[in-house]
């Protein structure tokens, strides 16, 4: 068994802008699991660069509200909502709330930095 607790991961930020605390990712924790998953954080105003990932990703906002943008598509997100972005496609998020926007990303395979691209 091995348990994690949130506040024992690191948090740093990644290339879109968001912080993140990575939980779970089989590279760096010898795990046998494909995906990796990852607490995000957004703050009151902000958003995330647009970028897109190679992998399939899942967002599960926990608390907040925000816009999700993908490729064309947008529409508002708050607790509860899962979102999945397939791989390729431009995505982003705006926290248009009063609080931070909290969610959990899940990516498969497991998210590394080389299956990510920053859009210009």
């Amino acid at each position: 068994m091995k348990i994690i607790n949130l506040k024992d991961c690191k948090q740093f930020t990644v290339g879109d802008g968001s912080f993140l605390r990575e939980v779970f990712n089989p590279k760096k924790d010898n795990l046998n699991i494909r995906y990796s998953l990852a607490q995000a954080q957004v703050q009151t105003g902000q958003k995330t660069k647009p970028h897109k990932l190679k992998y399939s990703e899942i967002y599960y906002v926990l608390r907040g509200v925000g816009i999700m943008h993908i490729d064309k598509e947008e529409n508002v997100v708050r607790e509860n909502d899962a979102v999945y972005i397939p791989p390729g496609t431009v995505q982003w998020v705006e926290n248009i709330g009063k609080r931070t926007l909290d969610f959990l990303c899940i990516v498969d395979p497991a998210w590394e930095p080389e299956c990510e691209e920053i859009m210009k």
